[in-house]
């Protein structure tokens, strides 16, 4: 009886947690990244070993199919040998990590014409994932599927039922060889998906029927939302691309569901969707980025969080969305794209961080002084650190190293009551533990973190 009343409670608490707005995260936020597995001048290669700890999905780019077949998939590490490839892949892996192969891109094409095709499709791409220990696929298809009939359930186009299954007989393999399931995400661009408000046919809803086949076996999908224009939300009216609007428009569609002329697309749950954006204007066409602020801005308002940052007014708030996805981490390592390295990932902690979501606007429900533990910890290069104000005053936030010498000042300065945080990029630091302190008036806290590189 006391076990029942238990669970009962819980049930109670989280319902009456989320009526009101402090929000449990049924998944761990997800910060997606794909991973460029070549030389580039713009945006250099980087070791899989090196990427920002914020990253916890990170995905490889890319299977591609051997020369003259559209079906046979091919993957060769560019910069490094295979057995060094893996072992970064495993060192992820032992840090909690997933790492996924993505398949195709803007150019390659993964066309399935036949039974035949799709075995051999099943088998290479099986091979490839067991050679490279990945936990998934990820399907970036820009130029391979396209609709001449059918319905979103029931497609008629056989390269997007042979699609279908062959994701399907790849998931069986991967649970009858590792005995759990395949990870799998998506990253469609806006016209085969919320495209379909449009149209049905061509590359217009091309990626209904294929997200609906395997809604049930979805973890994350992503839609780029760059590179597309203007496109229609579930309201009727045209959103453009690079604006708060079309993040909440777009994003609220996957979720919400849409009508179309090949029939009702059902939303997947939020958990399962995560905001595409670049990591910055280099990294996609003219328009399409948007400014961190903004984006910051616009997912707060999806989770309700806070306030209408445009003129899209949401239908409902989703305090489960599941994170962001970037175009890339390459790009967001580099300086070209911002001043700093990895504003995009700090963007992500500054959002999803423990200490960011669900924090109440109203300050009077701050009763104490306290210290948080940093977010992501361990770290490379950059942290995110909260604290609680009980009475307006100076903050003193101090950086120690191992052997107890100040390293640095985070902050000294005045706050008001409330919940507070800093941003902190180890950047110029060797790897290594330290220890940071909060001191307000006679209140001190101190916090450890470890630095990695």
């Amino acid at each position: 009886m006391k076990f029942l009343i238990y669970k009962n409670m819980k049930k109670l608490i989280l319902l009456l947690a989320l009526l009101c707005g402090n929000y449990v995260f049924a998944q761990t936020p997800a910060l997606v990244g794909y991973w460029q597995n070549w030389q580039d001048s713009q945006s250099p290669y980087i070791h899989l070993t090196q990427i920002d700890t914020s990253y916890n999905v990170i995905e490889v780019s890319f299977a591609v199919p051997v020369g003259g077949t559209t079906w046979n998939m091919t993957f060769t590490p560019d910069a490094v040998s295979q057995t060094t490839l893996i072992s970064q892949i495993d060192s992820l892996k032992a840090k909690g990590k997933k790492v996924v192969i993505s398949i195709g891109g803007a150019t390659a094409q993964v066309i399935l014409n036949d039974v035949s095709q799709m075995n051999i499709f099943v088998n290479s791409m099986t091979s490839i994932i067991n050679t490279y220990h990945f936990d998934g696929i990820d399907i970036d298809l820009e130029n391979s599927t396209t609709l001449t009939g059918g319905t979103i359930a029931n497609p008629t186009d056989a390269k997007i039922i042979n699609l279908i299954n062959g994701i399907k007989q790849l998931m069986t393999n991967f649970r009858n060889t590792h005995h759990k399931k395949m990870f799998l995400s998506m990253a469609p661009e806006t016209a085969y998906v919320q495209g379909g408000m449009s149209a049905f046919g061509g590359i217009w809803g091309a990626y209904l029927p294929i997200i609906h086949a395997l809604r049930d076996s979805i973890d994350i999908l992503h839609v780029q939302l760059y590179n597309s224009g203007s496109m229609f939300g579930i309201d009727g009216r045209i959103y453009n691309q690079g604006t708060a609007d079309f993040i909440v428009a777009m994003t609220e569609a996957v979720i919400h569901g849409f009508n179309t002329t090949g029939g009702q697309f059902t939303g997947l749950r939020a958990d399962q969707v995560a905001v595409g954006l670049p990591a910055c204007s280099a990294a996609a066409g003219a328009g399409s980025f948007i400014h961190p602020d903004t984006v910051r801005a616009a997912i707060k308002y999806l989770m309700g969080t806070g306030p209408k940052p445009g003129t899209y007014t949401r239908l409902n708030f989703y305090p489960t969305l599941r994170g962001m996805m970037t175009w890339s981490i390459n790009w967001d390592n580099t300086t070209t794209c911002h001043t700093t390295r990895y504003e995009f990932a700090k963007n992500f902690v500054r959002i999803f961080a423990p200490g960011a979501i669900g924090i109440s606007e109203n300050n009077s429900t701050v009763k104490n002084f306290s210290l948080n533990q940093n977010y992501p910890n361990p770290f490379n290069p950059s942290t995110v650190i909260t604290f609680e104000v009980n009475k307006e005053g100076v903050v003193f936030i101090q950086l120690f190293d191992n052997l107890g010498k100040e390293v640095q000042t985070l902050t000294n300065k005045f706050y008001n009551r409330g919940s507070h945080q800093i941003y902190f990029n180890g950047e110029n630091l060797t790897a290594g533990t330290y220890y940071y302190k909060l001191t307000a008036g006679v209140f001190t806290e101190t916090k450890k973190m470890v630095l990695v590189k």
